[in-house]
């Protein structure tokens, strides 16, 4: 673990930094490297990470601190951040940069009635997530008052890909060579003793759920969370986004998501998807 100069611990760099993505536009006259570096240092934030210093962003991005400062300096003066003379952490303003998509986009707005429906007739949470980087991104929810797990989900979250539900079905909808790469330079941690964290495992996992369409992952993210994902599909046929159910192993079984759970999810899924192209 590095640590700043006051001894702090830095974030942990994260794979492909951002600055290593905004350098590959270098060249191009119509791309704004500030802006770029400005929504880098959004995306910095995460749950257990809402308060950081300049020295940490700059490590977590690879940003040079000079240009973080700026960034922060002109996000407060937005009023998109906040600082208490040390640290910085965003401010709800924020929200409002995502507002616009989540309330016009006909997939997140057409899922919500489905999600709530099919949350009231299982009883459980559910959720749709699309991939974003080498995770998937909430962008609807149904939750019950019922909650499952640490993390306090909600649309915007962000989760590991490998070991959830929804984020195993979209890397089975990868083709096989986005798949290769994403598993070249995913950091695949063991969260439980169940999780799958090897590549040849990912991959064996990724071919069953190629062939059956569904998925079951039994308390890989977290002990004691069970949850069951489908595909959202195109007419065409591509894979658009992942709907999932998330429930409490200790109240519902394996055998209890496939019989009774799955096939309303795969109805929801199926009129999502009649829904967005009718």
């Amino acid at each position: 673990m590095h640590e700043d100069r006051s001894g702090t611990p830095l974030a942990p760099p994260i794979i492909a930094s951002p600055a290593k993505r905004i350098e590959a536009f270098t060249g191009d006259p119509n791309f704004m490297t500030s802006l770029a570096r400005g929504l880098a240092v959004i995306h910095a934030f995460q749950e257990r990470k809402r308060h950081l210093t300049i020295a940490q962003i700059s490590h977590r991005t690879e940003i040079p601190r000079a240009a973080v400062r700026r960034c922060l300096h002109t996000l407060m003066k937005l009023g998109y951040v906040t600082t208490d003379g040390r640290t910085y952490s965003l401010l709800p303003k924020v929200l409002t940069l995502g507002h616009a998509y989540l309330s016009s986009t006909p997939l997140a707005v057409t899922a919500q009635p489905i999600l709530d429906r099919l949350s009231e007739q299982l009883h459980e949470a559910c959720s749709m997530a699309t991939m974003e980087g080498d995770e998937i991104l909430y962008i609807a929810r149904s939750a019950t008052p019922q909650r499952l797990i640490s993390v306090d989900l909600s649309v915007g979250s962000r989760l590991p890909a490998y070991c959830t539900s929804m984020g195993r079905i979209l890397l089975a909808a990868l083709d096989d060579a986005a798949l290769e790469e994403y598993i070249e330079h995913a950091e695949l941690q063991v969260k439980t003793s169940r999780t799958v964290s090897t590549p040849e495992a990912l991959r064996a996992s990724i071919e069953a759920i190629r062939r059956q369409g569904w998925v079951i992952i039994d308390q890989e993210l977290e002990v004691g969370l069970r949850s069951l994902a489908v595909p959202v599909r195109d007419s065409a046929g591509q894979v658009l986004a992942a709907l999932n159910v998330g429930t409490h192993a200790g109240r519902v079984s394996r055998h209890e998501l496939e019989q009774r759970f799955l096939p309303p999810l795969l109805e929801a899924s199926r009129e999502l998807s009649a829904r967005l192209y009718s």
